[in-house]
């Protein structure tokens, strides 16, 4: 089984960063990076706090770009570049989601000849399906293809889809990348792949609270949409 580069996206949120950072280090073998997205200075401490106690390598952007968070196009590029010099598959785990010991040991298993992507269903802490695999509650089985969209709450990009999938291309005014990059996936002939029985637990949108708008206020949520140029997907 090929070797797993994993990291994180981090913009503030932490306590549900530091629920998030514990459970993935309670994996066998995980190699993390933390890419740290202009967090606060006290959150940003406590990233490095936490690296020390885990044993994680923390990437600041503040230390590499003047670019305004989201980061995540930045984030994709280096973390590309990493795992294909390591010759591994790239994992993101994002800093709302509490994965399980054998998570990614079974996404990875997962992994075909023809696989771009391996996403594990997201759910409430009651083990309902919640955002953004609404659209699976209706689904039964253990793994199934899909071509609808891949979230990057906790997926697997698999080191072929690397090599023929450059994300220096990706679209610069945009700033969320997996509906692109899940169907670009599907474009160059990969099957992608949905776990429906390998679950994990997210809180969605806990980083970046404005966006929970979109279910509370829809006119308020795409009114700062519009007018702020956020969430640009």
């Amino acid at each position: 089984m090929q070797p797993l580069h994993v990291v994180m996206p981090v913009k503030d949120s932490p306590t549900t960063t530091h629920r998030a950072l514990q459970a993935l280090m309670a994996c066998e073998g995980v190699n993390l990076t933390v890419y740290n997205d202009f967090s606060t200075d006290e959150n940003t401490a406590l990233l490095a706090q936490w690296a020390s106690e885990l044993g994680y390598t923390l990437h600041n952007w503040a230390d590499h770009t003047n670019t305004p968070s989201p980061n995540y196009r930045l984030t994709l590029i280096d973390a590309r570049s990493h795992a294909l010099e390591a010759g591994s598959h790239l994992v993101i785990v994002e800093s709302d989601v509490e994965v399980q010991p054998d998570t990614l040991a079974r996404m990875a298993a997962a992994v075909h000849a023809d696989t771009g992507l391996v996403a594990a269903v997201t759910t409430d802490a009651d083990g309902t399906i919640n955002f953004p695999y609404q659209y699976a509650r209706h689904l039964h089985g253990t793994t199934i293809a899909t071509t609808k969209r891949l979230s990057f709450c906790c997926t697997l990009l698999t080191n072929k889809l690397l090599q023929e999938y450059d994300f220096n291309t990706l679209d610069p005014t945009r700033q969320w990348f997996d509906v692109t990059i899940s169907h670009q996936a599907t474009h160059l002939g990969f099957r992608n792949l949905l776990m429906l029985d390998n679950p994990v637990l997210h809180t969605p949108h806990a980083s970046r609270p404005w966006k929970k708008l979109k279910y509370t206020h829809p006119l308020r949520y795409y009114w700062q949409k519009i007018t702020r140029h956020r969430d640009r997907i």
